[in-house]
């Protein structure tokens, strides 16, 4: 007896109305008409939106809900992220340019990055935002040009954790890593911040992200907590930010279901009264990216050929690994594993059969979708990749081989 294969996780945040796919309350072919051309990606704003306040509904309202950029820097989205959202968080002096451009309060934007150079320093002091210091040379730094200025910047320590978070699909932190002041290193650090010009905030502690297993969230969490209390021991004032990371992640590959949020918002309810006893001037956020976006957006492209070689079935399409390099399974998985993909202007399952999406690109490695059980699919047919939200277009080689770019819209 043959076991079933698992499945995807049931794409059912947009709706289906006569066999088509609308995106934005929109049918997905008249979308494609509205964009001009093939292949690109769009976001529901609705869906944005939606997962703010259910996760406001469910998490204490004394936390802080930010979103980090770099999961999709859209300015569209950005902008529409930043009136949903309590703080911004960014990874580069391109993305601190669109965050400054959005209504969110400089204060509450913050620029983290294990590389960040002199000139965006100096971008950062000058607009007024918060550094997430990653090593001693950005302290020298920013106290040099904060000297220069005549500003005060203000700082918080990014700490490597001395803990991994278990079974996370990108770890940040733990062991050897770029990112960050190792822990044991903060108590000597926060001496020579005493010594300096800067206006110190607190700590951030991010040690790891994509997570579907809310216990290890919250025995990352309390383990965040607890190095907190210990390093606030040392600081030159009171800690007045905690940043602890996200963590939170969405299901991609067969087999995956969503994370529970529950436990993990108990456990916060239970935990916020010790943190405020010990710190009790900070103010906790929680910063997201893929778990805020990821579901919300679909990468669409238009099938162009359809063959058969050596009894596989291969349909071609105009978009491919160098606008979605992560759905290729380039961009991180070791052993290949599909995104949830469906001919977009025929989800009713109809005469379904396995054929493989590949793109235009003159690689094998240009794979959109492995044998998937697919609708009869015809040249013209729109081809959709769910959880395309984060980490798409701009994770991408959008110069490989001089195929157009892919176009991006907010419906």
């Amino acid at each position: 007896m043959k076991t079933a294969k698992p499945a995807h996780a049931p794409q059912t945040q947009f709706a289906v109305v006569d066999d088509c796919l609308h995106i934005g309350g929109m049918p997905l072919t008249r979308l494609a008409h509205r964009v001009g051309s093939t292949p690109f990606y769009a976001y529901d704003r609705s869906l944005l939106t939606r997962r703010v306040q259910y996760l406001r509904s469910m998490l204490p309202a004394q936390l802080s809900l930010h979103y980090s950029v770099k999961a999709n820097p859209m300015p569209a989205l950005v902008q529409h992220m930043a009136g949903l959202v309590d703080g911004l968080d960014v990874a580069s002096g391109g993305e601190l340019r669109v965050a400054l451009d959005t209504p969110m309060l400089p204060a509450a934007i913050s620029f983290a990055g294990p590389g960040k150079t002199e000139a965006e320093l100096s971008q950062a002091v000058a607009a007024g935002i918060v550094v997430n210091v990653e090593s001693t040379t950005e302290l020298q730094r920013l106290d040099r040009i904060g000297a220069t200025l005549g500003i005060r910047p203000s700082v918080v320590l990014r700490v490597n954790p001395d803990f991994e978070l278990k079974s996370s699909g990108m770890k940040m932190g733990g062991g050897p890593k770029p990112f960050g002041l190792d822990a044991e290193l903060v108590p000597e650090v926060l001496k020579q911040i005493a010594a300096m010009g800067l206006d110190f905030h607190g700590f951030h502690i991010f040690s790891g992200s994509q997570n579907l297993k809310a216990a290890a969230i919250i025995e990352a969490q309390e383990k965040t907590f607890e190095l907190a209390f210990r390093l606030a021991q040392h600081a030159p004032q009171p800690v007045t930010s905690l940043n602890i990371g996200g963590g939170f992640g969405i299901p991609y590959f067969p087999g995956e279901t969503a994370l529970d949020v529950a436990p993990v918002a108990d456990h916060l309810h239970a935990s916020l009264p010790r943190v405020h006893a010990e710190l009790p001037q900070a103010k906790v956020a929680l910063e997201f990216g893929r778990y805020l976006v990821g579901e919300a957006g679909i990468y669409v492209s238009r099938v162009t050929d359809i063959k058969r070689s050596r009894g596989e079935l291969f349909i071609i399409t105009d978009g491919g690994l160098h606008h979605h390099l992560a759905a290729s399974g380039n961009f991180g998985q070791v052993i290949r594993k599909n995104y949830p993909v469906a001919v977009g202007n025929k989800m009713s399952p109809g005469e379904a059969g396995n054929a493989s999406v590949v793109g235009p690109l003159c690689t094998p490695l240009d794979i959109l979708a492995d044998q998937m059980a697919l609708a009869h699919a015809e040249i013209g047919d729109l081809i959709v990749v769910f959880q395309s939200g984060a980490y798409g277009l701009t994770a991408s080689p959008t110069a490989f081989l001089g195929h157009p770019n892919a176009a991006e819209v907010l419906v």
